[in-house]
């Protein structure tokens, strides 16, 4: 495949572009990896439409960039592709909180690769933020600030005060998300092991902010979640079925809209092992709860 084919067009102004010209089930060189590896960590998040991949050539495409997790740590992926996460509105996943995958873990992945198999007519888009520039953004101060914290993410959630108003269906998918407790302690503020930069690394698994009270915890949390949604930090795709998603999860959140009602959506995600995060100050993520050593067994 000739480099010269492959165009990148931004979408937005701070992240995401469109990646045209290439065939990600093909026969890629090492040139044209290192093109879209380039252009991950420069975009965040880079898409291609009219893709014919499948699960099998998918969980390829992902292990050019490393070598790959398990689905998920507690949700079984396909039977017949374990490394491929079925991603099914009709069995309650729809991931609509802001997030990063899988944070709650000690080793989140480097890279998550998401492919559309079946799309509503309308609705179902999924945006992203980008959390370095949401970063850049914060005053010097709270910057200075988010440096010194600590976060804990978990994968357990509290239902309680709404596990009346969920259908049976998201009730029976946390109860299997939930199935394993995980607990691990993040720096607020991640620096990049390729490009270093500095990104805020929270999202919807981050429950508190370490050494301080519920309300001021709550508190830090919502003004950095503020930064991170700026509208002027995100991008909104409109998938079509076959289009594919490729993000940089060390600097990024994003999350589904569930506005498309009970039509059909099903996209399929293979996700790229990643390394420990380490912070400003040189400290690493410690894990507090839970064994991830199955979940990243490919890199073993």
């Amino acid at each position: 495949m000739s480099h010269a084919a492959i165009e990148v067009h931004p979408i937005a102004g701070r992240i995401g572009g469109e990646i045209r010209g290439v065939d990600l089930a093909g026969d890629l060189d090492e040139g044209v990896i290192e093109l879209l590896r380039e252009a991950l960590l420069r975009l965040k998040v880079v898409f291609f439409r009219d893709q014919r991949l499948d699960p099998e050539s998918q969980r390829a495409f992902a292990r050019r960039f490393g070598p790959v997790t398990t689905a998920h740590p507690t949700v079984p992926g396909l039977r017949e592709h374990p490394d491929v996460l079925d991603v099914d509105a009709r069995g309650g996943n729809v991931a609509s909180q802001w997030h990063t995958d899988v944070t709650f873990v000690d080793r989140p992945p480097f890279g998550s690769i998401l492919r559309a198999v079946v799309v509503p007519p309308v609705g179902g888009d999924t945006l992203w933020a980008n959390t370095a520039s949401a970063y850049d953004d914060l005053p010097a101060e709270l910057q200075k600030l988010a440096d010194s914290l600590e976060a804990l993410h978990t994968n357990q959630f509290d239902y309680a005060r709404r596990r009346d108003e969920l259908s049976e269906q998201l009730r029976a998918y946390g109860k299997v998300f939930e199935s394993v407790r995980y607990e691990t302690v993040h720096p607020v503020v991640r620096v990049h092991p390729e490009t270093g930069e500095r990104a805020l690394f929270l999202g919807s698994f981050a429950r508190s902010i370490v050494g301080l009270s519920q309300s001021d915890s709550a508190a830090l949390l919502r003004i950095f979640r503020k930064h991170v949604e700026r509208h002027e930090n995100l991008v909104r795709w409109r998938w079509r079925a076959g289009d594919v998603a490729f993000w940089d999860n060390r600097t990024t959140q994003h999350r589904a809209i569930a506005d498309f009602g009970r039509e059909p959506r099903r996209l399929q995600r293979v996700t790229i092992v990643g390394d420990v995060p380490s912070g400003v100050d040189g400290r690493r993520s410690k894990s507090l709860v839970g064994d991830s050593a199955d979940y990243t067994r490919d890199a073993a």
